[in-house]
């Protein structure tokens, strides 16, 4: 399994607009064969900071994932929504457990 972790940051004041492509984005991945677990979520307390986890399957369905057309939309839409930092991280997994 292949665990995604990461940020990716953007001007708070774009949010708002940002969160339909973000929603998009999301809702196309979950839907992606391989893709065991797809999440943005707002940080708290850091003002236009987003937390990205993905789980995927295998290296085939992320590579399939970089490929597709709302991946593609998506980092379009970077510039415009000021989404400029960003850092992910993609682990392999052998085995999971509960804390």
């Amino acid at each position: 399994m292949l665990l995604i972790v990461g940020t990716v940051r953007l001007p708070p004041e774009n949010l708002e607009r940002a969160k339909p492509v973000m929603g998009a984005m999301v809702q196309a991945s979950r839907a992606e064969a391989g893709c065991l677990e797809y999440v943005y979520a707002e940080d708290l307390f850091v003002p236009g900071l987003i937390h990205v986890k993905e789980r995927w399957i295998e290296q085939a369905a992320l590579d399939a994932h970089f490929a597709s057309a709302h991946i593609q939309a998506w980092r379009a839409s970077w510039e415009g929504l000021g989404i400029g930092e960003r850092n992910l991280k993609v682990y392999e997994v052998s085995e999971s457990r509960a804390t």
